[in-house]
């Protein structure tokens, strides 16, 4: 028992660490946000291990992001910044853990050999996760840089958020089904 919580503490810690060095590799917006392969690590903790592991990977992965400063926040007062990080890092990370959600239906879509299933189970866990990091953004962006809004500041989050994550999610989306696909057994923990 205590060997297999050492493993899942082990693989978060080693998911987090990739997800962060793959945030390196990103095209960076103005004013925060990228496009880059951090999902996909967290993506496959919460397949593998289910939401609770992706859940933490994701707040490791934001975690990491704040201790080294790999960070952007909007100028304002000690608590605001503080309760932006929150949001924009841990949280909107955190959230896509929850992609895991669809890993009952993925692991039965992988027993039965059904591909297509399999491609649709991921993207569609790939898609709420991304779904959910985008609403915290959004959320983020009308509360802390609503400033930099020229005109309604719930559409120009909206719009500015749409514009990395739209990509980020469908790059996640098709990485992480083709992986899933090509190599099944990263997402059997007892493999």
């Amino acid at each position: 028992m205590r060997n297999k919580r050492v493993l899942l503490m082990v693989e978060i810690a080693i998911f987090a660490a990739l997800g962060f060095v793959l945030d390196f590799i990103a095209f960076r917006m103005p004013q925060g946000g990228s496009v880059s392969l951090v999902m996909i690590p967290i993506v496959l903790m919460a397949f593998r291990r289910g939401v609770g592991a992706g859940i933490i990977t994701g707040l490791l992965v934001g975690l990491l992001q704040i201790v080294t400063g790999f960070i952007s926040v909007a100028p304002l007062s000690f608590g605001f910044v503080v309760m932006q990080v929150v949001l924009d890092y841990l949280l909107a990370y955190g959230v896509v853990g929850l992609a895991g959600v669809m890993r009952g239906r993925y692991m039965e879509a992988v027993q039965s050999k059904k591909t297509g299933k399999v491609f649709a189970m991921v993207a569609l866990g790939v898609l709420i996760g991304s779904f959910l990091r985008y609403t915290v953004h959004v959320i983020t962006g009308i509360l802390f840089f609503g400033m930099f809004a020229e005109g309604n500041v719930f559409i120009y989050s909206a719009v500015y958020n749409a514009t990395y994550m739209i990509p980020v999610a469908l790059v996640a989306a098709i990485v992480c089904s083709l992986l899933f696909i090509t190599a099944p057994r990263l997402t059997q923990p007892d493999s």
